[in-house]
């Protein structure tokens, strides 16, 4: 171990024992951004960034279970990703489900697939809700993997799904316009039941939330890092927690 190892570890000791553990936030959502421009930089293909990107997933729950988060939502693919050239979107759906299937065999874990999954290929789609049935009694941190996700799809689904249940109850179009409220869509989002995000991370240095969460993130707190997710470290995520746990909640007051 070098000194630059021994500097960080007791930097990190020190950040931990700052950290007021009532004020640290239950449910936290990352945009895992900037493997393909770390692969660039390193003068690697694609598929290694995503693989990159890939280890550091474990890695981020375990700091996540160590400090007592109850929720992590994982974006791991857009559904504006789907539309890349196949040669590069294959190999990163491949990548998706081994990191899924990791997740699940720790069986320290609740995997919770949100997405689109009907625009998945069938052999992903089956991976994903393999691991959220082989983790479904888990009693432990829920993680959701957010696979063919898109805010606006959330939504639109959503409503979709709440018509769907009104048509199979027999309510007519009027009843559901008189109901309908913030509350009863809410009930048919991808994270149904779950707490908001409070904090949302997004790596790689980018401002901005590219369709993330949508609905959920109306009151979130927002963390912006420039290091590409590959390179996220322990510190960072403990700079990101000390950061939330010193801002003034306002909750859009």
């Amino acid at each position: 171990m070098d000194v630059s190892d021994l500097l960080y570890g007791a930097y990190e000791r020190k950040l931990v024992a700052q950290l007021p553990t009532e004020r640290l936030p239950r449910h936290v959502a990352v945009m895992l951004d900037g493997n393909r421009r770390w692969a660039r930089l390193k003068g690697a293909d694609t598929a290694d960034g995503h693989r990159a990107g890939a280890d550091n997933v474990v890695p981020f729950l375990t700091w996540s279970e160590e400090v007592g988060i109850e929720v992590v939502t994982l974006w791991l693919l857009s559904t504006d990703n789907l539309k890349r050239d196949q040669a590069e979107l294959a190999p990163l759906l491949q990548i998706i489900e081994d990191v899924v299937g990791e997740i699940a065999t720790t069986h320290r874990w609740r995997v919770n697939p949100v997405g689109a999954l009907d625009l998945l290929p069938s052999g992903t789609r089956a991976k994903l809700e393999d691991a959220a049935v082989s983790t479904a009694d888990i009693d432990g941190m829920v993680v959701n993997v957010a696979v063919g996700y898109g805010g606006r799809q959330e939504i639109a689904d959503a409503v979709r799904d709440l018509l769907k249940e009104a048509a199979a109850q027999g309510r007519t179009i009027e009843d559901v316009i008189e109901t309908l409220d913030v509350e009863s869509i809410a009930r048919h989002l991808y994270t149904k039941g779950q707490p908001d995000p409070d904090l949302v991370i997004r790596t790689s240095g980018e401002q901005r939330i590219g369709g993330f969460l949508l609905w959920q993130s109306t009151h979130s707190e927002f963390y912006f890092c420039e290091a590409y997710w590959p390179d996220f470290r322990r510190v960072d995520f403990l700079r990101a927690l000390r950061a939330f746990a010193e801002r003034e909640r306002r909750f859009g007051s």
